[in-house]
């Protein structure tokens, strides 16, 4: 919901003005009121674990060292909770996407160990089979019409057992490809990290006032330069700090080994952060995806091909898996059988949930999948340092889950309740 604001000029035509910082401020209050809170929750969660953790264990958790575990720990369940928010804009599931995730990774490690391939044809190879993996369960749930719970489960199954034929009897396959190996240990450099900090800048002052400027010539209500520029600023200090920490020696014995500058793993993020966001949010397919969540039959007479939207997002799923079984193969220097399993999916479909995704459809961002994963990170790594009986965290994990749902169900029927909805 935006506050229209209409300049009347001395020739009596109205015109469209531009929406004030107070005004921005109002209407997102208004917003909250009727029930769209998005990732507001899971911001201020975010914010509430680093004071509680920082207070408590602040000598270890508020590390430059620290923080770059934790992006590494949390890179995983980010991409594939990215992947899942496709899945769960429809009202859908993927339960298979862990192991789907997985089984990517044992095909990389096979195409690098065993045939010899070099990284990027070892790279195309495990996206590909994410993709035949999306395509088979996008087609039995959109074109048979079989629940997405039941095609997933049966894939989660499935899947354990294709890892298993992949990585034969050995159990584990080492994973030493340097390239690889690089996504998930090393740093760019300080100039590189500054220079992205830069294009990270630029980029989103130059395609946010690009945006400002179209609105103004079509008439149309917009934010205000002081806005614009506020939000800015706003960025550029949030990531500055964040690049200038990075940019610190962290290493806890410089002498021996010299650990500075921001985590490969972050561009990666950002790419798929900017990427993905703009299909959802400035293309047609992405507003189909959201009215086939919102109301699939309303979709199918709009004209909208459901199925095809269904097997694509399924297929979209499958892909952000295997570049999180890349990841997991970069970050552990191995592929086992246990690769993309245990509570891997639980956390990524947590994190999606979480960052404000709708687990009823057709309310949901990338962004949310990115915050959630943040605040699943954090308690991961946060409640190690605290105690160190595993029951808590699981515990700690499933209560915040289960207040985000709470959230979502609660912030519906507000929305229901305004007719905003």
């Amino acid at each position: 919901m935006s506050t229209d604001v209409r300049l009347t000029t001395d020739d009596g035509v109205v015109h469209e003005g531009d929406q004030s910082i107070s005004e921005a401020l109002s209407a997102y209050g208004n917003k909250i009121r009727g029930g769209e809170l998005g990732s507001l929750p899971a911001f201020l969660g975010l914010i509430v674990l680093v004071i509680i953790f920082g207070a408590l264990k602040g000598d270890v958790f508020l590390t430059a060292f620290n923080f770059a575990n934790l992006l590494t720990q949390s890179s995983m369940v980010i991409v594939l909770a990215m992947g899942l928010v496709f899945v769960l804009l429809l009202g859908e599931i993927d339960l298979s996407a862990g192991f789907g995730a997985g089984t990517s990774a044992a095909v990389l490690a096979v195409a690098l160990t065993q045939k010899g391939l070099p990284w990027y044809v070892a790279i195309l190879a495990a996206l590909a089979t994410g993709a035949l993996i999306g395509l088979f369960i996008g087609v039995l749930v959109a074109r048979l019409g079989i629940p997405s719970f039941v095609v997933t489960l049966a894939m989660f199954l499935g899947l354990q057992g294709l890892m298993l034929l992949i990585i034969g009897d050995g159990g584990t396959i080492a994973v030493k490809d340097p390239v690889i190996l690089a996504i998930e240990n090393n740093n760019l450099s300080i100039v590189a990290g500054w220079v992205l900090f830069a294009i990270v800048v630029l980029g989103y002052a130059l395609t946010s006032g690009r945006r400002i400027l179209q609105r103004r010539s079509q008439g149309l209500t917009t934010q205000s330069n002081s806005l614009w520029l506020s939000k800015v600023i706003a960025i550029a200090v949030l990531y500055g700090a964040f690049t200038w920490q990075f940019s610190k020696e962290r290493s806890l014995n410089p002498q021996a080994t010299s650990i500075k500058g921001v985590p490969y793993i972050v561009p990666l993020i950002l790419v798929l952060l900017v990427v993905l966001t703009f299909v959802l949010s400035r293309t047609a397919f992405g507003r189909h995806i959201y009215a086939v969540g919102g109301n699939a039959e309303a979709a199918r007479r709009a004209g909208i091909n459901v199925q095809g939207i269904r097997i694509a997002c399924f297929v979209i799923c499958q892909v952000l898996a295997a570049v999180a079984g890349i990841l997991f193969a970069s970050r552990d220097n191995s592929v086992s059988p246990s690769t993309g399993g245990s509570t891997t999916l639980l956390y990524a479909v947590g994190a999606a949930v979480i960052g404000g995704t709708s687990l009823f459809g057709g309310r949901g961002r990338v962004w949310d999948a990115v915050i959630g994963g943040l605040v699943v990170g954090i308690i991961g790594n946060g409640l190690p340092l605290i105690t160190q009986q595993a029951g808590i965290q699981f515990i700690v994990t499933g209560l915040v889950l289960l207040v985000a749902a709470s959230v979502d169900a609660l912030s519906r029927r507000r929305s229901a309740a305004s007719g905003r909805a």
